[in-house]
């Protein structure tokens, strides 16, 4: 099972981070404790939001997807 999320900065609730794990809860204290070298100087962070994905090429495409301007505005608007 793989999982897309979401985390928004609770300093600066206009930041959001989008990335993709295994273990949703290891990698969300990861970014808390600053082990992330592109979520540290924002933390903490919460999940604003995650899907979960059975087969890993869709899960890559749709954090890929997000990664882009319309899936920016996609997450904005719907997530």
């Amino acid at each position: 099972m793989k999982y897309v999320y979401i985390l928004q900065s609770l300093d600066s609730p206009e930041h959001f981070y989008v990335g993709i794990t295994g273990d949703l809860k290891s990698r969300l204290s990861k970014h808390n404790a600053g082990d992330v070298s592109h979520t540290a100087k924002f933390r903490p962070w919460r999940v604003k939001t995650y899907v979960a994905f059975s087969n890993e090429e869709q899960a890559f495409a749709f954090e890929r997807y997000l990664k882009t301007a319309s899936g920016r505005a996609f997450a904005k608007k719907r997530l």
